[in-house]
Protein backbone atom coordinates (compact mmCIF):
# COMPACT_ATOMS: atom_id res chain seq x y z
CA UNK A 1 0.00 0.00 0.00
CA UNK A 2 1.22 3.15 -0.61
CA UNK A 3 1.11 6.72 1.37
CA UNK A 4 -0.93 9.54 -0.34
CA UNK A 5 -1.02 12.72 1.54
CA UNK A 6 -2.71 15.99 1.16
CA UNK A 7 -3.45 19.48 2.57
CA UNK A 8 -7.03 20.94 2.28
CA UNK A 9 -7.57 24.42 2.88
CA UNK A 10 -10.79 25.16 4.28
CA UNK A 11 -11.87 28.35 5.20
CA UNK A 12 -13.31 29.53 8.48
CA UNK A 13 -17.35 29.82 8.18
CA UNK A 14 -18.68 33.16 9.51
CA UNK A 15 -15.05 33.83 11.77
CA UNK A 16 -16.14 37.15 13.64
CA UNK A 17 -14.00 40.37 13.50
CA UNK A 18 -12.97 39.19 17.26
CA UNK A 19 -11.48 35.90 16.20
CA UNK A 20 -9.75 37.14 13.13
CA UNK A 21 -8.38 39.87 15.11
CA UNK A 22 -6.83 37.47 17.74
CA UNK A 23 -5.68 34.91 14.71
CA UNK A 24 -3.57 38.29 13.44
CA UNK A 25 -2.21 38.91 16.82
CA UNK A 26 -1.03 35.66 17.51
CA UNK A 27 0.42 35.16 14.34
CA UNK A 28 2.45 38.25 14.78
CA UNK A 29 3.77 36.93 18.57
CA UNK A 30 4.55 33.94 16.58
CA UNK A 31 6.66 35.48 14.02
CA UNK A 32 8.35 37.10 16.77
CA UNK A 33 9.15 33.86 18.36
CA UNK A 34 10.71 32.59 15.59
CA UNK A 35 12.79 35.61 14.82
CA UNK A 36 14.02 35.47 18.14
CA UNK A 37 15.15 31.88 17.56
CA UNK A 38 16.78 32.78 14.29
CA UNK A 39 18.57 35.94 16.07
CA UNK A 40 20.18 32.68 18.68
CA UNK A 41 23.16 30.86 17.63
CA UNK A 42 22.84 27.29 16.33
CA UNK A 43 23.71 25.59 18.84
CA UNK A 44 21.46 26.99 21.52
CA UNK A 45 18.71 27.12 19.40
CA UNK A 46 18.98 23.22 19.45
CA UNK A 47 18.41 23.24 23.13
CA UNK A 48 15.24 25.44 23.10
CA UNK A 49 12.24 24.01 24.06
CA UNK A 50 9.02 25.89 24.80
CA UNK A 51 9.53 26.05 28.71
CA UNK A 52 12.30 28.47 26.64
CA UNK A 53 9.33 30.52 25.82
CA UNK A 54 6.89 29.92 28.86
CA UNK A 55 6.05 34.23 28.81
CA UNK A 56 4.35 33.60 25.16
CA UNK A 57 0.52 33.33 26.05
CA UNK A 58 0.74 30.63 22.91
CA UNK A 59 0.83 27.29 23.33
CA UNK A 60 2.97 24.98 24.35
CA UNK A 61 2.52 22.63 21.08
CA UNK A 62 2.29 25.68 18.90
CA UNK A 63 5.49 27.24 20.51
CA UNK A 64 7.29 24.02 20.02
CA UNK A 65 6.37 23.62 16.31
CA UNK A 66 7.64 26.96 15.74
CA UNK A 67 10.92 26.22 17.31
CA UNK A 68 11.35 23.21 14.25
CA UNK A 69 10.34 25.38 11.77
CA UNK A 70 12.84 28.29 12.68
CA UNK A 71 15.35 25.89 13.17
CA UNK A 72 14.56 23.64 9.41
CA UNK A 73 15.12 27.55 7.96
CA UNK A 74 18.73 27.25 7.80
CA UNK A 75 19.36 30.09 4.98
CA UNK A 76 16.16 32.56 6.12
CA UNK A 77 18.22 35.56 8.08
CA UNK A 78 14.49 36.82 9.43
CA UNK A 79 10.37 35.75 8.72
CA UNK A 80 8.47 38.53 7.71
CA UNK A 81 5.02 36.25 8.44
CA UNK A 82 5.16 32.51 10.35
CA UNK A 83 2.03 31.21 10.27
CA UNK A 84 0.62 29.17 13.55
CA UNK A 85 1.18 25.61 12.88
CA UNK A 86 1.09 22.74 15.26
CA UNK A 87 1.25 18.82 14.75
CA UNK A 88 -1.58 16.08 14.91
CA UNK A 89 -2.22 15.91 18.91
CA UNK A 90 -3.39 19.51 19.27
CA UNK A 91 -6.38 19.51 17.07
CA UNK A 92 -9.32 18.06 16.93
CA UNK A 93 -12.20 17.18 14.02
CA UNK A 94 -16.09 16.90 15.05
CA UNK A 95 -19.25 16.88 12.89
CA UNK A 96 -22.43 18.05 14.04
CA UNK A 97 -24.93 17.47 11.33
CA UNK A 98 -23.10 18.65 7.92
CA UNK A 99 -21.13 20.97 9.74
CA UNK A 100 -17.42 20.22 10.00
CA UNK A 101 -15.25 22.54 12.92
CA UNK A 102 -11.86 21.59 14.71
CA UNK A 103 -10.93 22.08 18.20
CA UNK A 104 -7.74 23.42 18.91
CA UNK A 105 -6.21 24.85 22.04
CA UNK A 106 -4.55 28.10 20.29
CA UNK A 107 -3.97 29.91 24.12
CA UNK A 108 -2.55 28.32 26.83
CA UNK A 109 -5.28 26.71 29.00
CA UNK A 110 -7.87 27.46 26.65
CA UNK A 111 -9.24 25.50 23.79
CA UNK A 112 -11.86 26.56 21.31
CA UNK A 113 -13.86 25.07 18.67
CA UNK A 114 -14.42 26.60 15.14
CA UNK A 115 -16.46 25.71 12.17
CA UNK A 116 -15.22 25.42 9.29
CA UNK A 117 -16.79 26.03 5.40
CA UNK A 118 -16.59 22.90 3.18
CA UNK A 119 -17.86 22.96 -0.27
CA UNK A 120 -15.67 20.82 -2.54
CA UNK A 121 -17.12 17.09 -2.06
CA UNK A 122 -13.89 15.64 -1.79
CA UNK A 123 -12.74 17.51 1.00
CA UNK A 124 -15.74 16.21 2.53
CA UNK A 125 -14.86 12.87 1.89
CA UNK A 126 -11.20 13.04 3.23
CA UNK A 127 -12.64 15.15 6.30
CA UNK A 128 -15.36 11.98 6.64
CA UNK A 129 -12.99 9.52 6.19
CA UNK A 130 -10.79 10.92 9.23
CA UNK A 131 -13.36 10.41 11.78
CA UNK A 132 -14.44 7.04 10.68
CA UNK A 133 -10.63 6.12 11.10
CA UNK A 134 -9.43 6.02 7.78
CA UNK A 135 -7.35 8.29 7.22
CA UNK A 136 -4.50 9.94 9.42
CA UNK A 137 -4.51 13.32 10.46
CA UNK A 138 -1.30 15.44 10.01
CA UNK A 139 -0.50 18.81 10.94
CA UNK A 140 -2.63 21.90 10.90
CA UNK A 141 -1.68 25.42 10.41
CA UNK A 142 -4.18 28.78 10.32
CA UNK A 143 -3.07 31.05 6.98
CA UNK A 144 -4.53 34.27 6.40
CA UNK A 145 -4.92 34.91 2.55
CA UNK A 146 -3.76 38.75 0.72
CA UNK A 147 -7.55 39.13 1.22
CA UNK A 148 -7.65 38.58 4.59
CA UNK A 149 -9.65 35.30 4.91
CA UNK A 150 -8.25 33.05 7.22
CA UNK A 151 -8.11 29.53 6.34
CA UNK A 152 -7.10 26.18 8.17
CA UNK A 153 -4.54 24.39 6.17
CA UNK A 154 -5.21 20.52 7.02
CA UNK A 155 -3.04 17.87 5.94
CA UNK A 156 -4.29 14.29 5.73
CA UNK A 157 -2.56 10.72 4.98
CA UNK A 158 -4.44 8.06 3.73
CA UNK A 159 -3.09 4.62 2.29
CA UNK A 160 -3.95 4.24 -1.45
CA UNK A 161 -3.70 0.85 -3.25
CA UNK A 162 -0.02 0.08 -5.05
CA UNK A 163 -0.60 1.08 -9.05
CA UNK A 164 -0.96 -2.64 -10.70
CA UNK A 165 1.43 -3.63 -13.27
CA UNK A 166 1.09 -3.22 -16.58
CA UNK A 167 2.91 -3.03 -20.16
CA UNK A 168 1.44 -0.59 -21.13
CA UNK A 169 2.56 3.15 -21.60
CA UNK A 170 2.57 6.43 -22.43
CA UNK A 171 5.55 7.80 -23.33
CA UNK A 172 5.44 11.29 -21.72
CA UNK A 173 8.47 14.16 -23.33
CA UNK A 174 8.13 17.49 -21.70
CA UNK A 175 9.84 20.47 -23.18
CA UNK A 176 9.53 24.12 -23.14
CA UNK A 177 7.74 24.91 -26.88
CA UNK A 178 5.40 21.92 -26.34
CA UNK A 179 4.96 21.39 -22.36
CA UNK A 180 3.90 17.49 -23.07
CA UNK A 181 4.06 15.24 -25.89
CA UNK A 182 2.14 11.89 -24.88
CA UNK A 183 2.49 8.96 -27.42
CA UNK A 184 -0.18 6.13 -26.16
CA UNK A 185 0.31 2.47 -26.80
CA UNK A 186 -2.10 2.20 -29.06
CA UNK A 187 -0.10 4.60 -31.89
CA UNK A 188 -1.64 8.40 -31.88
CA UNK A 189 0.53 10.82 -30.16
CA UNK A 190 -1.21 13.85 -28.40
CA UNK A 191 0.13 17.07 -27.91
CA UNK A 192 -0.25 19.90 -25.29
CA UNK A 193 0.80 23.11 -26.46
CA UNK A 194 2.68 25.98 -24.39
CA UNK A 195 1.47 28.72 -26.34
CA UNK A 196 -0.32 30.52 -23.56
CA UNK A 197 2.95 29.89 -21.05
CA UNK A 198 5.01 31.88 -23.75
CA UNK A 199 2.77 34.60 -23.71
CA UNK A 200 2.26 34.97 -19.82
CA UNK A 201 5.98 34.59 -19.11
CA UNK A 202 6.72 37.53 -21.78
CA UNK A 203 4.37 39.83 -21.29
CA UNK A 204 4.54 39.44 -17.08
CA UNK A 205 8.63 40.38 -17.90
CA UNK A 206 7.85 43.74 -19.33
CA UNK A 207 5.44 44.65 -16.85
CA UNK A 208 7.70 43.84 -13.87
CA UNK A 209 10.90 45.79 -15.80
CA UNK A 210 8.65 48.90 -16.23
CA UNK A 211 7.73 48.39 -12.25
CA UNK A 212 11.25 47.39 -11.31
CA UNK A 213 12.54 50.86 -13.01
CA UNK A 214 9.70 52.84 -11.58
CA UNK A 215 11.02 51.62 -7.91
CA UNK A 216 7.08 49.43 -6.93
CA UNK A 217 9.05 46.65 -5.51
CA UNK A 218 5.68 45.51 -3.74
CA UNK A 219 3.72 45.57 -7.38
CA UNK A 220 6.55 43.58 -8.77
CA UNK A 221 5.75 40.97 -5.76
CA UNK A 222 2.29 40.72 -6.79
CA UNK A 223 2.66 40.50 -10.16
CA UNK A 224 5.20 37.09 -9.43
CA UNK A 225 2.63 35.51 -7.34
CA UNK A 226 0.08 36.37 -9.97
CA UNK A 227 2.06 34.70 -12.46
CA UNK A 228 3.18 31.69 -10.61
CA UNK A 229 -0.56 31.24 -9.53
CA UNK A 230 -1.51 31.19 -13.47
CA UNK A 231 1.78 28.82 -14.78
CA UNK A 232 0.51 26.41 -11.73
CA UNK A 233 -2.95 26.00 -12.82
CA UNK A 234 -1.69 25.59 -15.75
CA UNK A 235 0.12 22.40 -14.75
CA UNK A 236 -2.84 21.22 -12.59
CA UNK A 237 -4.93 21.13 -15.34
CA UNK A 238 -2.02 19.05 -18.26
CA UNK A 239 -1.74 16.90 -15.30
CA UNK A 240 -5.26 16.17 -14.64
CA UNK A 241 -5.84 15.20 -18.40
CA UNK A 242 -2.71 13.03 -18.47
CA UNK A 243 -3.91 10.96 -15.95
CA UNK A 244 -7.05 10.80 -16.93
CA UNK A 245 -5.61 9.72 -20.34
CA UNK A 246 -3.79 6.79 -18.61
CA UNK A 247 -7.18 6.32 -16.62
CA UNK A 248 -9.04 5.66 -20.05
CA UNK A 249 -6.23 3.47 -21.74
CA UNK A 250 -5.41 1.15 -18.65
CA UNK A 251 -1.92 2.38 -18.99
CA UNK A 252 1.02 3.71 -16.91
CA UNK A 253 3.04 7.16 -17.23
CA UNK A 254 6.36 7.17 -18.20
CA UNK A 255 8.59 9.85 -17.86
CA UNK A 256 12.10 11.31 -18.38
CA UNK A 257 14.01 11.52 -15.44
CA UNK A 258 15.48 15.69 -15.79
CA UNK A 259 16.98 16.09 -12.28
CA UNK A 260 19.63 18.28 -12.98
CA UNK A 261 19.04 19.43 -16.75
CA UNK A 262 19.63 23.40 -15.70
CA UNK A 263 22.77 22.88 -14.48
CA UNK A 264 23.86 20.38 -17.93
CA UNK A 265 22.53 21.76 -20.46
CA UNK A 266 23.63 25.27 -22.15
CA UNK A 267 21.76 27.85 -22.96
CA UNK A 268 22.57 30.98 -25.24
CA UNK A 269 22.09 34.18 -24.27
CA UNK A 270 19.73 35.35 -26.78
CA UNK A 271 17.29 32.39 -25.33
CA UNK A 272 18.03 32.89 -22.19
CA UNK A 273 17.01 36.65 -22.45
CA UNK A 274 13.57 35.63 -23.76
CA UNK A 275 11.67 34.74 -20.76
CA UNK A 276 9.73 32.68 -22.82
CA UNK A 277 12.30 30.42 -23.66
CA UNK A 278 14.63 31.27 -20.81
CA UNK A 279 15.10 27.09 -19.28
CA UNK A 280 15.20 28.99 -16.18
CA UNK A 281 11.64 29.38 -16.02
CA UNK A 282 10.68 26.04 -16.98
CA UNK A 283 8.10 24.22 -14.38
CA UNK A 284 8.91 20.44 -15.32
CA UNK A 285 9.64 19.32 -11.91
CA UNK A 286 6.28 20.63 -10.76
CA UNK A 287 4.27 19.38 -13.53
CA UNK A 288 5.98 16.55 -12.75
CA UNK A 289 5.08 16.30 -9.03
CA UNK A 290 1.64 17.18 -9.63
CA UNK A 291 1.47 14.33 -12.18
CA UNK A 292 3.30 12.00 -9.54
CA UNK A 293 0.51 12.56 -6.91
CA UNK A 294 -2.46 12.60 -8.99
CA UNK A 295 -1.33 9.07 -10.67
CA UNK A 296 -1.11 7.69 -6.98
CA UNK A 297 -4.64 9.12 -6.16
CA UNK A 298 -5.66 7.51 -9.38
CA UNK A 299 -3.80 4.24 -9.17
CA UNK A 300 -2.02 4.73 -12.27
CA UNK A 301 1.73 3.40 -12.54
CA UNK A 302 4.34 6.17 -13.26
CA UNK A 303 7.67 4.94 -14.37
CA UNK A 304 10.99 7.00 -15.03
CA UNK A 305 14.00 6.27 -17.57
CA UNK A 306 16.82 8.05 -18.66
CA UNK A 307 16.62 11.03 -20.75
CA UNK A 308 19.86 10.55 -22.95
CA UNK A 309 19.20 10.53 -26.91
CA UNK A 310 15.87 10.16 -26.58
CA UNK A 311 15.31 12.91 -28.27
CA UNK A 312 17.74 11.90 -31.02
CA UNK A 313 17.30 8.01 -31.87
CA UNK A 314 15.41 7.28 -34.55
CA UNK A 315 11.82 5.03 -33.25
CA UNK A 316 12.03 3.31 -35.83
CA UNK A 317 15.60 1.98 -36.59
CA UNK A 318 18.09 3.49 -33.69
CA UNK A 319 20.33 6.30 -35.18
CA UNK A 320 21.51 8.59 -33.54
CA UNK A 321 20.13 11.98 -36.02
CA UNK A 322 20.72 15.83 -34.66
CA UNK A 323 17.02 17.51 -34.31
CA UNK A 324 16.03 20.37 -36.07
CA UNK A 325 13.69 22.51 -34.17
CA UNK A 326 10.63 20.30 -34.35
CA UNK A 327 11.41 18.63 -37.41
CA UNK A 328 13.42 14.88 -36.95
CA UNK A 329 14.43 13.12 -40.19
CA UNK A 330 16.37 9.77 -39.58
CA UNK A 331 19.51 10.09 -42.15
CA UNK A 332 19.81 5.97 -41.96
CA UNK A 333 16.17 4.34 -42.99
CA UNK A 334 14.46 8.22 -44.17
CA UNK A 335 11.45 8.35 -41.27
CA UNK A 336 10.24 11.61 -40.77
CA UNK A 337 8.25 12.86 -37.72
CA UNK A 338 8.12 15.70 -35.25
CA UNK A 339 11.00 15.61 -33.26
CA UNK A 340 8.53 15.79 -29.38
CA UNK A 341 6.70 12.85 -30.98
CA UNK A 342 9.63 10.75 -31.81
CA UNK A 343 10.70 11.20 -28.37
CA UNK A 344 7.84 10.34 -26.83
CA UNK A 345 7.43 6.80 -28.57
CA UNK A 346 11.21 6.57 -27.93
CA UNK A 347 10.29 6.96 -23.92
CA UNK A 348 7.18 5.21 -24.14
CA UNK A 349 9.02 2.02 -25.96
CA UNK A 350 12.55 2.30 -23.76
CA UNK A 351 14.33 -0.62 -23.23
CA UNK A 352 17.31 1.00 -21.39
CA UNK A 353 19.20 1.80 -24.91
CA UNK A 354 19.48 4.14 -26.79
CA UNK A 355 20.79 2.98 -29.93
CA UNK A 356 20.46 -0.78 -30.75
CA UNK A 357 24.04 -2.56 -31.98
CA UNK A 358 24.19 -5.52 -33.50
CA UNK A 359 26.86 -7.80 -32.54
CA UNK A 360 27.59 -9.13 -36.28
CA UNK A 361 28.15 -5.08 -36.75
CA UNK A 362 30.72 -5.06 -34.06
CA UNK A 363 32.98 -7.67 -35.38
CA UNK A 364 32.27 -6.67 -38.84
CA UNK A 365 30.14 -9.68 -39.83
CA UNK A 366 27.89 -9.69 -43.30
CA UNK A 367 24.67 -10.12 -41.37
CA UNK A 368 24.60 -7.43 -39.56
CA UNK A 369 22.80 -4.15 -40.78
CA UNK A 370 24.76 -1.28 -42.15
CA UNK A 371 25.26 1.55 -39.78
CA UNK A 372 25.78 5.66 -39.80
CA UNK A 373 29.09 7.00 -38.81
CA UNK A 374 27.52 7.62 -35.65
CA UNK A 375 27.07 4.06 -35.03
CA UNK A 376 30.40 3.06 -36.29
CA UNK A 377 31.95 5.37 -34.12
CA UNK A 378 30.00 3.65 -31.19
CA UNK A 379 30.56 -0.28 -32.26
CA UNK A 380 34.16 1.02 -32.44
CA UNK A 381 34.14 2.21 -28.92
CA UNK A 382 32.67 -1.00 -27.65
CA UNK A 383 34.83 -3.16 -29.43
Amino acid sequence: MATLTKTLKLPFLRLNQAKAAEFARLEVLNTSVANQILALPKEERRALTSKSFADVEIGSAWVNQTIRNANAKTKVKRFRRLPLETNNQNWTLHKVGDTFSVSFGLLRGIKKRVPLEVHVTSHRELLQALLDGKAKAGSIKLSRSRRGLWYALISVSMDVPDAENTSRWIGVDRGQNVPVTAATPDGPVIFWKAARIRHVRRIFSERRKKLQAAGKHKAVRKLENRERRIITHINHCISKALVALAMRLHAGIRLEDLSGIRQSSKQRKTTKSDAGQNRDYWPFYQLESFVRYKALAAGVAVDAVRPHYTSKTCHHCGAINQRKKHAYVCTRCGHRAHADANAAQNIRDWYGLCCPLELDALVGGPHGPALNPVGQAAAQAVA
